[in-house]
């Protein structure tokens, strides 16, 4: 599946909850509101607790991969077409070869439809490169050459979970009017989910986007839903809207940022005007110079991705000048 079949399985979910689970009970306080959602609620943690049956009780069986010139790149070339066995024979095991999201995935959607170059593939077992692609090492795993598909059916249950929080945060600005009243009930929703996501990493749930955990999903939902709120309350409730001015540039023209940069279409075309040899192009060589000025690789890649988000703010505040704003 892609990004947006699970955003649409999320869209379906919610929407299902919103139009046929709701009870008819006026809002006018917090136990009201309780209890109109309240069935919704039971809902999410009821799929929530599917998942984790799932993916921790679920039986992983050795399984076969057929090596094909579909998953063998520049990069596997020491391996030759014919079958690798994988084996697993365990439960709860979240390690890439054997977790119960690829077994799901492969059951239902086949090999062949699965996405033939995972995330997996820059680890240390599969890549010299790692945390980057590259060749194998040598003996490296079979698995490492299978797929698996980063937006599979059980993940995207956990994903459908997030999209359920935000109609949560939904609920609360159509019944509460006050701005401090959002305020709080909004932080009163996401700091729990922080701690309960750093509580579940700590007792061995670990952060997993490929497999979604709900760690993963706590953080994540907790800290978007943080991030809303103190943004909410600088413009809203404090009215400073100077500092945020770029991020309502980008809300304006999203469209054109998501098709030019979360793309790699605009990145891409620069990558093909390059000096002497393809390594040698302005994007390539901005993220090394930062990397040699900062003297270590992961705050190099930091500040480049921060001069990218501030690049394409500026350049989408240009369009609000000139009143370009693209829309489906």
């Amino acid at each position: 599946m892609s990004c947006h079949n699970r955003i649409s399985i999320g869209y379906l979910f919610v929407s299902i909850l919103e139009i046929w689970l709701v009870n008819k009970v006026a809002v006018d306080s917090a136990v009201t509101f309780v209890q109109k959602y309240v069935i919704q609620w039971v809902v999410a943690i009821l799929l929530g607790s599917l998942y984790m049956c799932l993916l921790y009780g679920l039986y992983v069986p050795d399984w076969a991969i057929e090596v094909t010139s579909m998953n063998l790149t520049s990069f596997a070339s020491g391996y030759g077409s014919g079958t690798q066995i994988v084996h697993c024979g365990v439960r709860g095991n979240l390690e890439p070869p054997c977790n119960a999201v690829g077994l799901i995935d492969r059951f239902f959607l086949g090999e062949q439809h699965l996405y033939q170059h995972p995330v997996y593939r820059r680890t240390k077992e599969c890549s010299v490169n790692s945390p980057d692609y590259g060749p194998l090492p040598p003996n490296s795993p079979g698995w490492c050459l299978a797929p698996f598909d980063p937006e599979g059916i059980l993940s995207s249950l956990m994903a459908a979970i997030t999209c359920f929080m935000g109609l949560h945060f939904g609920h609360i600005i159509v019944h509460y009017k006050d701005h401090m009243q959002r305020v709080i009930l909004w932080s009163l929703s996401s700091l729990p989910l922080l701690l309960l996501g750093y509580v579940l990493d700590v007792l061995g749930v670990p952060l997993s986007k490929p497999l979604y955990t709900l760690s993963y999903m706590c953080i994540t939902a907790g800290a978007s839903g943080l991030l809303l709120t103190i943004i909410f309350y600088i413009v809203d409730v404090k009215h400073i809207r100077k500092p945020t001015m770029v991020l309502q540039w980008m809300g304006m023209n999203a469209l054109v940022i998501y098709a030019l940069a979360a793309c790699d279409l605009f990145p891409a075309a620069l990558q093909g005007f390059y000096w002497r040899s393809p390594e040698n192009n302005l994007v390539d060589g901005t993220e090394s110079l930062l990397q040699a000025i900062l003297q270590s690789k992961k705050w190099g890649t930091l500040a480049f991705v921060l001069l990218e988000i501030l690049f394409w703010g500026l350049v989408s505040g240009f369009l609000h000048m000139k009143r370009i704003y693209m829309r489906l």
